[in-house]
């Protein structure tokens, strides 16, 4: 493949998980958002380990699918932002080490340790407790990453992510 083939297919497979991203908040919009909350699609930020693209492709989702959120462009700003730092430090931690598995890992931690941000930002924004907040988010973080993670792994096995 010539290089600009390359970019394009780049370009459509980030393209193809931020839409996808955008399609599982929307879809099930009752447990996206708010202090009490599943986002599934948060399981795609295991992507971030394979390719920098999927980096921008998450943010970009995550912009888009931040529209719906109650809490406005507060949330399409800090909420993307804590998305596009957490798959960035995912991206980059995972460079230290060899096996899929470790690179899941590392990106399961630290997405789910970064839900601290989005705590805050219900804390500021909602009077929601900051505490039990974090506890609630993290936990649907760590649910929805471990699942991603497992998904992610099996497809890693069959499909060359980082190209």
């Amino acid at each position: 493949m010539d290089n600009s083939h390359q970019k394009l297919v780049g370009l459509i497979k980030a393209a193809l998980v931020a839409a996808i991203y955008v399609v599982l908040t929307i879809a099930l919009i009752m447990f996206s958002y708010g202090p009490v909350q599943f986002r599934l699609s948060e399981m795609l930020n295991n992507l971030a380990v394979f390719h920098k693209r999927y980096v921008w492709a998450l943010t970009l989702g995550c912009v888009i699918a931040n529209l719906w959120s109650s809490l406005g462009a507060v949330d399409v700003i800090f909420g993307s932002l804590e998305t596009f730092l957490m798959t960035g430090i995912s991206y980059l931690l995972s460079k230290l080490v060899k096996k899929t598995w470790q690179k899941l890992a590392i990106a399961v931690v630290i997405c789910t340790f970064s839900m601290w941000i989005i705590a805050l930002e219900l804390y500021v924004i909602s009077q929601a407790p900051f505490w039990a907040t974090y506890l609630s988010v993290a936990l649907g973080e760590l649910g929805s990453m471990i699942l991603g993670a497992i998904l992610i792994g099996i497809i890693s096995t069959k499909v060359d992510l980082t190209k």
